[in-house]
């Protein structure tokens, strides 16, 4: 939920910064800077954020199979294609700098604390009903157990309360 949330962002800017229509980088058409957006995209993605093929694939409305050409062919476009490597230092410029303004933890106490104490709840375990949610920001990451009746509810709350925070969550 979070990579794929984390990936249309990723398009978002894209969009925005090469001043392309909102949600275009999903369309069938080949027109070279449109390809070279989307595979930009699609390189930071998989690369800076570890977010799987298949999340890419799905966001971009295209097959798994060219999220492996997108990563493993940004060196050869990188080093031959003008417009392919104007696109990236733009996009990747941009990408950068709002990471650069997203904080990050570096004590998993104090990140579990820092949830709890804005907003997200912890169940209490049960073997059959608990979801385990795992927030990792930096080098560091906390478990929170939730329900699956409480589930998306604690989602949304771990959302806001790291809106400003550079995170991942995986469900365990």
């Amino acid at each position: 939920m979070v990579e794929e949330l984390n990936f249309k962002n990723i398009c978002d800017l894209t969009t925005k910064v090469m001043n392309l229509p909102e949600g275009s980088l999903s369309l069938k058409t080949r027109k070279r800077p449109l390809q070279a957006a989307r595979s930009v995209a699609g390189y930071i993605g998989k690369t800076e954020e570890d977010i799987s093929a298949k999340i890419i694939a799905k966001v971009l409305n295209k097959d798994r199979a060219l999220v492996w050409h997108f990563e493993h062919g940004h060196k050869k476009n990188y080093a031959n294609c003008e417009i392919y490597r104007n696109t990236f230092n733009k996009v990747y410029k941009a990408y950068k700098n709002i990471q650069g303004d997203k904080d990050m933890f570096l004590d998993s106490d104090y990140m579990k604390n820092y949830l709890l104490k804005n907003g997200v709840k912890q169940s209490k375990m049960h073997k059959h009903s608990e979801v385990l949610l795992e927030v990792k920001s930096g080098q560091v990451k906390c478990i929170i157990i939730t329900s699956y009746f409480d589930f998306s509810n604690q989602l949304e709350n771990i959302k806001f309360a790291l809106k400003n925070y550079h995170y991942t969550i995986k469900i365990i």
